[in-house]
């Protein structure tokens, strides 16, 4: 739906509403059009939910169910990527999502967990809204059903887990820099201790040393994944008496304050100088220039997690298993050849 929104400049949900036939919509005539050409062109196609019509149906469509906990949502589009894509892949079984949200509320979530299970669903995906390790809840593990984490994993390695590749991720934006000429890279970092502003760093120092390119912590400026902390780091780098030719920035709305301090400081992008975003959020394909990405797979990693389900629903014991989604370059008008 995505690209049928994009093929017809409206909204997702404009794109939603027209082809599920929304009743009580009100969209014109002219927008109707233009979805469903673009539709038709890219070839769209979802497969509905059928309800049961009779109470005894009812019931036995609850295992035509799976349940999906998340921790947090928050301002981060991450979390609802993940879910729209398990729902979508739900749908292609032939079978319904069921979320709820914990807000990290330990009594809530086992009653969120028990609740579902009780519905008759056929799996369960626990998913937090930031990369990062966990103490599995106990009630997880008595569950007779298959349960997968999605963007966490356990020290022991109890539930086969799926998160993103974090490192490969930097590798290949640092990368594709370098491969553009530039050898002092700026990084404008996350948050110092979460994972994925950790294994990031790892990706652009690993890059930066099989190119014989000395690690220079001077290039390293901390924020906070905010478009003001991205403005005040690249402020930090400009700065500097050797200043760099490119700058990376953790994720696309700390790449916004960036953009915001070089346009102010008289600099063109890219000509004077190279910007890398990640995470491909929606703002990144409308930044001037479109910025050049690294995508952040939740999409691919709810799919997945469902596809593991469906796959091991009547499987006894799982195979246990930590599966890391690639990061994909997503390359655009941002980074230029020096």
């Amino acid at each position: 739906m995505t690209d049928v929104a994009n093929e017809a400049d409206c909204s997702q949900a404009t794109v939603s509403f027209v082809l599920r036939n929304a009743p009580g919509v009100k969209i014109s005539a002219d927008t109707r059009k233009r979805v469903i050409e673009a539709a038709i062109r890219l070839g769209y196609s979802s497969t509905k939910f059928v309800h049961q019509k009779s109470d005894a149906n009812v019931a036995q469509s609850a295992t035509l169910a799976v349940g999906f906990i998340v921790d947090q949502l928050a301002t981060s589009p991450e979390a609802v990527i993940a879910i729209d894509a398990a729902r979508q892949a739900c749908w292609n079984n032939g079978q319904i999502l069921l979320s709820g949200q914990t807000m990290h509320d330990q009594e809530l979530e086992e009653k969120t967990f028990r609740t579902l299970v009780d519905t008759g669903i056929s799996g369960l995906i626990y998913l937090t809204i930031f990369t990062r390790k966990i103490e599995i809840p106990a009630c997880l593990l008595d569950l007779p059903i298959p349960v997968v984490l999605l963007n966490c994993y356990s020290q022991d390695h109890r539930l086969p887990a799926v998160i993103p590749d974090e490192s490969i991720g930097g590798f290949r934006a640092t990368r594709h820099l370098l491969e553009h000429g530039h050898k002092r890279i700026g990084m404008i970092t996350g948050e110092v201790w979460m994972e994925a502003t950790r294994d990031r760093q790892k990706g652009y120092k690993r890059a930066l040393a099989e190119e014989n390119i000395p690690f220079d912590k001077s290039l390293i400026v901390h924020g906070n994944w905010t478009p003001s902390s991205g403005y005040a780091a690249t402020m930090q780098l400009l700065a500097l008496k050797d200043r760099p030719t490119a700058i990376f920035c953790q994720n696309d709305r700390m790449a916004i304050g960036c953009y915001e301090a070089l346009k102010e400081e008289g600099l063109k992008i890219p000509q004077d100088i190279s910007v890398m975003g990640y995470d491909d959020e929606e703002i990144a394909r409308h930044l001037h220039p479109p910025i050049s990405t690294v995508n952040l797979p939740h999409r691919t990693m709810g799919a997945w997690a469902v596809e593991y389900i469906e796959a091991n629903k009547k499987v006894r014991q799982p195979k246990k298993t930590i599966m890391r989604m690639d990061c994909a370059l997503v390359e655009r008008e941002s980074v230029e050849r020096i």
